[in-house]
């Protein structure tokens, strides 16, 4: 039986210092977008590249960034990220005080962060199994997810009412002081990193493409990278209208479009601390394609939403939603965790990621054309549906075979594992399945 987590020294810290800053986060993106709608009167293709180009660093960094993370170590990266990110976000706050602040400023300001977000959280993923066991992963994956959804409700919440207070320019500086001191806790971590896997000559091609070869030839994570990234298109096309919808459709004002937007995330706690319960109850393969069948239906309140009652419907819909994303994440991530070598998790980490995060902007930048040409409610019935539909991806896969995720290279339909890869550099050779000859690490 594994120790408690809330006796866990590192991991509160590394877990108290994300919570800030991930309330930060929601702040920002409660003010930055209030900021282009009431402010800068943007339009829905605005608001939607402004969500795109948070995200586009996804598709041309990923993928490097995963072999940059195995090179070095996790934690100054993550510092330097931080520091990064406090002075970016401290620009807007100044540049709206100051009244010189443009949509070219906002798009450069989420570009640029989007970039040190795509590198923290590479070598967050990969940090982790080094501060906790291998038998603690899926209780911390589950509180990290809670933790995000609280820290929406929080960052919201309290969004919404220093933007009544305060105004958005005001609001938007908030998140750089959150950013400073999750950085100062993550120097707090008295548990020291392994060192990088030492190599006599780095072929980056070759590094990159055994990540590739992991994921892809793994007889699972094909299928939850298929499921990952059409969750991820579909959402996004919700949440580049989100606000838009809300102040426009449902004629809510700043500090009501803060209190929805806190509402949304209660599934979000729920689902995080029920993940491992969950997974435990109706086995952790099963609960992948359980919870996107039965919960998913609920987002298709999100478009059927009209004024007066509509936010009612819209919450529930938002909430059904992260419920459902909370417990797949928690166990899908878990899953990559324990099987993947510890000196491949950055890669690992990175190329699922070049995929399902590579597909938002499309997503969202999808979203705002659709909204413009189309309208936000016919935008928003077509990724209500697509969100639902994604759970089929799972359900119709070999993965409803099984009860729980295996350890090994089975495969679920009782194949035989794939083929072995080389070893790089001389190094053990790595089965994609995530066995190392000699053992893997369970933290």
């Amino acid at each position: 039986m594994s120790a408690s987590l809330w006796r866990h020294r590192d991991f509160l810290l590394l877990w108290s210092g994300r919570t800030l800053s991930e309330v930060g986060d929601a702040v920002s993106m409660l003010a930055i977008p209030l900021l282009a709608v009431t402010v800068l009167d943007a339009s829905a293709v605005q608001v939607g590249i402004l969500n795109a180009t948070r995200m586009v660093a996804y598709l041309f960094l990923s993928l490097p960034a995963g072999v940059w993370v195995d090179r070095m170590r996790k934690r100054p990266l993550m510092v330097a990220c931080h520091l990064v990110r406090a002075g970016l976000v401290a620009s807007v706050a100044v540049g709206a005080w100051a009244g010189w602040v443009t949509m070219a400023h906002l798009w450069t300001v989420a570009l640029l962060a989007g970039v040190c977000t795509v590198l923290y959280e590479t070598a967050h993923q990969s940090f982790l199994p080094s501060v906790v066991a291998g038998n603690q992963l899926l209780d911390a994956n589950g509180k990290l997810t809670t933790t995000y959804s609280v820290s929406q409700i929080a960052g919201y919440g309290v969004g919404g009412a220093l933007v009544s207070a305060l105004g958005v320019a005001r609001t938007a500086g908030v998140d750089a002081l959150a950013y400073l001191v999750n950085a100062l806790s993550l120097l707090l971590i008295r548990r020291s990193e392994d060192p990088p896997a030492g190599a006599r000559r780095r072929d980056f091609r070759r590094e990159l493409g055994a990540g590739l070869a992991f994921v892809f030839r793994h007889p699972v994570m094909p299928r939850l990278v298929a499921a990952s990234a059409s969750f991820n298109l579909f959402s996004q096309m919700i949440f580049a209208l989100a606000v838009l919808y809300l102040v426009r459709d449902l004629r809510l004002s700043d500090h009501l479009v803060g209190v929805v937007l806190a509402l949304t995330t209660l599934g979000g706690i729920i689902g995080g601390l029920a993940s491992a319960r969950l997974g435990r109850l109706v086995g952790t393969a099963r609960i992948i394609w359980l919870a996107p069948l039965g919960l998913g239906w609920t987002v298709l309140l999100v478009p059927v939403a009209q004024p007066g009652w509509g936010p009612v419907a819209y919450t529930i819909g938002m909430a059904g939603m992260g419920a459902l994303f909370a417990i797949y994440n928690a166990a899908a991530v878990s899953y990559r965790q324990r099987v993947c070598p510890p000196e491949m998790l950055g890669r690992m980490t990175a190329s699922i990621r070049f995929v399902i995060f590579g597909v938002m902007p499309a997503g969202a930048l999808a979203g705002g054309l659709l909204g413009s040409w189309w309208g936000e409610r016919p935008t928003l019935w077509i990724a209500a549906v697509g969100v639902w539909a994604s759970g089929l991806l799972l359900y119709f896969s070999p993965l409803r075979r099984w009860r729980d995720l295996p350890d090994d290279a089975t495969t679920p339909d009782g194949g035989p594992p794939p083929t072995r890869l080389p070893a790089p550099h001389g190094r053990s050779p790595v089965d994609p399945a995530g066995t190392a000859v000699g053992g893997v690490r369970g933290g």
